[in-house]
């Protein structure tokens, strides 16, 4: 059944040609780039030559990765491991569980000991990337991709038109009506100076996490992290959108609206639509944006005409709080690496020694970017690693305009281990806003935002759901991030009133499962703060 699928399969090349008769045969399954080739691919050579693999690759295009990769398993012909893009599609915490009871998914902690120096000092070093990649049961069924993006972490940040705050005589706003008094100003004061009312003070997007308004505003009246909607205090977890709080929240975020400083299409328009208003051919438009880094919504590359214009606003101080939205981005629960019970035990080692050459930095550098001399190259004397106490190992070799692609490394297949200490290894220029400084512009925007999380709050990369619950939270959760969306797009476009139906919301929260839903979760953060103290 797996045949049906619409991919592409492959021996390795050596293997293809009969080159490495005595090779170990692996099948794998991958959402492959449309930029790689991984049967030609570089990266696939060489870790096909250091650990003796001939890979038959059973790759999938990204469009429709989720529902391709549960045909595979559900075919009974699964391949030997899947080696995916976790920001594409992995398998979900739920998914590890079922399959790792069912002894599809083959338990690693065996070959981890025997064979993976690198993952074990990983785990040693991070004790909750341990956990991430633990099941309840004790048994590590695959392995979550760890990319510690510090930028990434605090993924709800303002960017604000520095050069009209300027013309304007305007200071950084950090509290709530500073910033009505500036998006005030945007709309009224022509900054953009072509005599037209045509400024969009504030706008957004729904597409992707860290691009919706909602939560930035919100959070200085309680907390929102626009995945749980959990807050927790004194150990009791309850859900925010229900409170006082947020009611004041959502009046606050309505009242912007009605004075026309927010721009209707934050709450229906996707990415492509948010960067052509950021980019809009004329006079610029934007004020402000939410946005977790401003190359979501204007051009940062060579050659832009508008990327250094926006600033980073502090998180909004409000009546109640100043929150930031913290997530731990570096793990992403699931997992993106996993072997299967068709693995032979030959193929198990094989895989686990690769896995565990990810772990380093000159295998990930390989496997993420390609290869040394081509992709990247040792730093030169005077250049600066992004980290201020880190010492530069790596530099990007750039591409340059009309080269041919480069296949080299695995890109998003390759993220398997990259803390905070290899991110910040890599050069990035002084100048932050040169495209080559870019990383660094992020990192120090991001220190506006560090500390301002909740000194309590759900960790929900780290919580393991019972088994039992976790098909009925998934479920749950669904259904509540919709009825929140939905209520707070009705209550701040009019359709509702807060003083009106604001029992009427909590009354539909309730009916889609509220207070079941808080008590799966208390009962799954209370064995978690167990654990963990």
């Amino acid at each position: 059944m797996l045949a049906l699928l619409p991919a592409c399969r492959s021996a390795g090349p050596e293997a293809a040609d009969g080159a490495s008769a005595g090779a170990i045969r692996i099948r794998a399954f991958a959402q492959q780039d449309p930029a790689v080739d991984l049967r030609t691919n570089r990266f696939t050579k060489l870790a096909e030559e250091r650990f003796g693999i001939a890979f038959d690759w059973v790759t999938v295009p990204f469009e429709g990765a989720k529902e391709k990769r549960q045909i595979s398993l559900a075919s009974g012909q699964y391949p030997d491991a899947y080696i995916l893009t976790s920001y594409i599609d992995q398998f979900s915490r739920e998914d590890v569980l079922r399959y790792g009871k069912q002894g599809i998914f083959y338990p690693l902690n065996d070959l981890i000991e025997k064979y993976a120096p690198h993952i074990q000092a990983a785990f040693e070093a991070d004790p909750e990337l341990r956990e991430l990649n633990t099941a309840p049961d004790g048994n590590i069924y695959g392995l979550a991709a760890f990319s510690d993006c510090y930028h990434c972490s605090y993924p709800y940040k303002l960017w604000i038109n520095a050069k009209w705050l300027d013309k304007l005589g305007l200071g950084m706003p950090s509290a709530t009506e500073e910033l009505r008094n500036v998006l005030r100003a945007f709309k009224t004061r022509d900054p953009n100076g072509n005599g037209l009312a045509d400024e969009i003070p504030l706008s957004g997007s729904t597409e992707d996490f860290g691009v919706r308004l909602v939560p930035y505003l919100m959070n200085g009246f309680v907390y929102d992290d626009d995945r749980t909607y959990l807050t927790v205090r004194n150990g009791k977890v309850s859900l925010a959108a229900v409170k006082p709080e947020w009611k004041e929240g959502l009046a606050y975020i309505k009242s912007l609206y009605d004075e026309g400083l927010i721009d209707p299409g934050a709450f229906a328009q996707n990415a492509d639509a948010f960067k052509r208003l950021g980019e809009n051919k004329g006079a610029e438009l934007l004020g402000a944006a939410a946005a977790m880094h401003p190359d979501i919504f204007v051009d940062t590359g060579a050659g832009n005409e508008r990327g250094s214009d926006y600033d980073p606003a502090p998180p909004l101080r409000g009546p109640h709080a100043d929150y930031s939205v913290y997530f731990r981005a570096g793990l992403t629960p699931g997992a993106k690496f996993a072997i299967t019970d068709k693995a032979s035990p030959e193929a198990r080692v094989a895989l686990i020694r690769l896995a565990d050459y990810l772990y380093t930095p000159e295998g990930q550098a390989n496997a993420e970017v390609g290869m040394e001399g081509v992709d990247w190259r040792r730093p030169k004397p005077g250049e600066l690693a992004l980290g201020p106490d880190s010492p530069a190992s790596f530099a990007r070799i750039p591409v340059k305009q009309g080269d041919p692609p480069r296949n080299s490394g695995w890109g998003g297949m390759g993220h398997f281990y990259m803390p905070k200490s290899y991110r910040d290894s890599w050069v990035q220029d002084a100048d932050i806003y040169s495209p080559d400084g870019y990383e660094r512009r992020l990192y120090e925007a991001t220190r506006l935002y560090d500390g301002h999380e909740p000194k309590e709050l759900f960790p929900s990369w780290a919580v393991w759901i019972d088994a039992e619950d976790a098909d009925e939270a998934s479920m749950l959760q669904a259904n509540l991030r919709n009825g929140i969306d939905q209520g707070a797009l009705q209550f701040i476009m009019g359709d509702k009133e807060l003083g009106r139906d604001w029992d009427e919301y909590v009354a539909g929260l309730r009916s889609l499962g509220a207070d079941r839903y808080v008590q799966i979760m208390q009962r799954a953060y209370d064995a978690w703060k167990g654990e963990n103290g």
